[in-house]
């Protein structure tokens, strides 16, 4: 680990915390990645390479998130990308999914940083995902959307708790080569349709925007959309 602190992505094992992992590794950072699943982790940590270095535990289970972050030295970036899939509605609706979503999202992500704070470098950066659910309901979305809308307010409140240091939350839009939206191609061009610009983010633009809050030293509370305009129809 260098002097200045590691870069650590929680959810990165997998589609975008993985690029971002990918990202920092290829520029010679120390990297420690973390997943719910061991043999995933060892997968992305053999696959990004560099000096990368992984810890396994699931953000649903606040409890085992500071033990697991116990021996994480000084970090000096720490992006807060783990997400999951819930369809959910009020007329229908399964407690269970809806208790692991908000405590993943809200308690674990919150947890994290916690576990860490006293180990942030002076000039440290945070980065939470939310999703533009929170922006574009839809039906199905009940839990989504209320956990994203979350991590607004948790990003403000961090922007008090951690300064000087720097907090913002990114919120993509459908990424049109992420694992998940790359196998629905005609749900993909469905809503390239709807952006003025004609285009969708990609993976690629994911990482810049992350990179982008995460170094740019004046940028602190924003709640970043990348979605090619779509929220603006």
């Amino acid at each position: 680990m260098t002097s200045n602190g590691a870069v650590v992505v929680v959810g990165a094992t997998r589609a975008i915390g993985l690029e971002i992992a990918r990202h920092y590794a290829n520029a010679g950072e120390d990297v420690i990645l973390t997943g719910r699943e061991p043999a995933n982790v060892t997968a992305a940590v053999a696959e990004v390479g560099g000096r990368t270095t992984g810890l396994t535990f699931d953000l649903a289970d606040p409890s085992s998130i500071a033990p697991a972050l116990a021996g994480v030295g000084p970090v000096r970036r720490l992006v807060l990308a783990a997400i999951d899939r819930d369809a959910n509605t009020v007329a229908d609706y399964d407690i269970t999914r809806a208790i692991r979503l908000v405590t993943l999202k809200l308690v674990g992500y919150t947890e994290v940083v916690h576990a860490l704070r006293d180990r942030l470098t002076d000039d440290a950066s945070v980065v939470l995902f939310g999703g533009m659910a929170k922006e574009r309901p839809y039906v199905g979305s009940t839990t989504v959307s209320t956990v994203n809308g979350g991590i607004v307010g948790l990003t403000r409140t961090l922007v008090e708790e951690l300064k000087p240091l720097r907090a913002n939350s990114i919120h993509p839009g459908i990424v049109s080569d992420s694992p998940f939206w790359a196998e629905k191609p005609a749900a993909v061009e469905n809503y390239r349709s709807q952006t003025p610009t004609g285009t969708l983010a990609t993976m690629s633009d994911m990482v810049g925007a992350t990179v982008f809050l995460l170094e740019n030293a004046a940028v602190n509370g924003v709640d970043l959309i990348v979605d090619g305009g779509w929220h603006c129809r």
